[in-house]
């Protein structure tokens, strides 16, 4: 029934959604669902790959990865309009020189750019961000415009163009695997390549050769930080984002649990639950649209029971009809409840004290056992004290209504294992207590 309800539900609202013609693309959220804006600061080292003039270059042949320079420098700021694709405009600075002690001619040059890219998230795109849990993968690409400045001294006039300037441009690629450190705050190790193709200098500050065809090259490997902000507390490239139509499907199937459980009926007497004044009534026993036993002559005893002891006892004699009376006390027909850990018995259970008052008055010799039930949950000791708290408060109301107490024995029958302890509606029928004529 739920999934019939359910499917009936989703396929209305698909159709209105087709009506309005608002189709949900599976990565596409509302602005309000994760940190779109994010800002990065790096710092690190670059190396100008080529072009050098005769007796430069950077690399220092001693080493294996070089001596490291602090002489590359970036601030960015990032924006996703999507969870996986996004762009980022970044200003650089970065001062290409000799290694000291590498063999090679002193130089100096400084360039100043400024980068258009696009960023693409590598995690969310390959849907391994679950597996990589605080790591993160990012790629991204584009152009780069540099003022590049010379800080080489002259040796002959011009030749090394101390203090002259020259546009660079050329394209840009990266790769940056990301930590999240706090929920807004990620470290980020940056590799990125820019390949020039307006590059008039040679990293030295000297004009490339014609036959170099303008090209340069530069790679730079930096470390940093990136800040989300938005109105979440998760850093945008982590946030957990659900497609609109799931979140739809979901909020559906939560309206079908909600009405099921308004429909529940737990006596299992026709009226639901949310209407029912009385939901622990006899099975097969007639009630009211209020789901309360009928009783039209008000003597606390329902209709039902009534005409089944008339119709038992039509033509048997006085001590059949009490045969029955004890028969149908005796086998748990009489009974009293009570809510989840209280001894008071509940408001419409009490009219299971006014049929024993009513039968201890009418057979005043008659003795009977005021038996004490609960659930299972708690302990056992627990259980059996709340048991007999139960048997003693019932015998309590019994003996204020004018009954002598020696008549009446408490017997603790403790936990109630008959029924699904896990069951909030069958666990309500064993917090009882019943009654044995003896």
């Amino acid at each position: 029934m739920k999934k019939i309800t359910l499917l009936s539900l989703v396929l209305a609202s698909s159709a209105a959604l087709n009506a309005q013609k608002k189709e949900v693309a599976k990565d596409t959220v509302a602005s309000s669902e994760f940190n779109r804006w994010t800002v990065e600061a790096s710092v690190g080292q670059a190396k100008g790959v080529k072009p050098y003039s005769p007796g430069y270059f950077s690399s220092d042949p001693g080493t294996f990865f070089g001596k490291p320079q602090a002489n590359s420098f970036a601030l960015a700021g990032r924006y996703m309009f999507s969870p996986n694709f996004g762009f980022k405009g970044a200003l650089h600075f970065e001062e290409i020189r000799n290694i000291k002690g590498n063999g090679s001619l002193p130089f100096k040059m400084q360039q100043f750019g400024v980068s258009i890219q696009g960023v693409v998230n590598l995690s969310r795109l390959f849907g391994i961000q679950e597996s990589l849990n605080r790591f993160g993968l990012l790629a991204h690409a584009g152009i780069k415009i540099d003022a590049m400045t010379s800080k080489t001294h002259n040796i002959i006039e011009n030749d090394h163009n101390y203090n002259v300037t020259e546009w660079n441009g050329g394209l840009v690629v990266g790769i940056t695997p990301q930590f999240r450190i706090t929920n807004r705050l990620a470290a980020m190790l940056d590799i990125t390549v820019q390949n020039n193709y307006r590059q008039h200098f040679n990293w030295d500050g000297t004009y490339a050769d014609i036959t170099n065809n303008l090209n340069g090259q530069l790679i730079s490997g930096t470390i940093g930080l990136s800040y989300s902000f938005g109105a979440n507390d998760m850093h945008g490239d982590w946030a957990t984002i659900r497609d609109k139509k799931s979140e739809e499907i979901e909020a559906l199937g939560k309206r079908v649990d909600e009405m099921e459980t308004l429909m529940n009926d737990t006596d299992k007497d026709g009226v639901p639950d949310y209407l029912d004044q009385e939901n622990n009534s006899v099975a097969g026993v007639a009630v009211d649209t209020r789901g309360k036993m009928v009783d039209m002559n008000r003597n606390g005893v329902p209709d039902e029971l009534e005409r089944y002891v008339d119709k038992s006892t039509k033509d048997i004699s006085e001590k059949s009809n009490v045969d029955m009376v004890k028969k149908l006390i005796n086998e748990g027909y009489v009974t009293t409840y009570f809510d989840t850990n209280k001894s008071t018995p509940t408001n419409v259970s009490t009219e299971g004290i006014d049929f024993m008052l009513t039968y201890l008055r009418n057979f005043p010799e008659a003795k009977i056992d005021i038996i004490g039930h609960a659930d299972e949950i708690g302990s056992t000791a627990y259980n059996n004290n709340l048991a007999n708290k139960r048997a003693e408060a019932v015998k309590a109301i019994l003996v204020k209504a004018g009954i002598s107490a020696d008549r009446m024995n408490v017997v603790v029958q403790g936990e109630d294992t008959s029924v699904d302890p896990n069951s909030d509606g069958a666990r309500k029928l064993v917090r009882r207590v019943t009654f044995r004529v003896k």
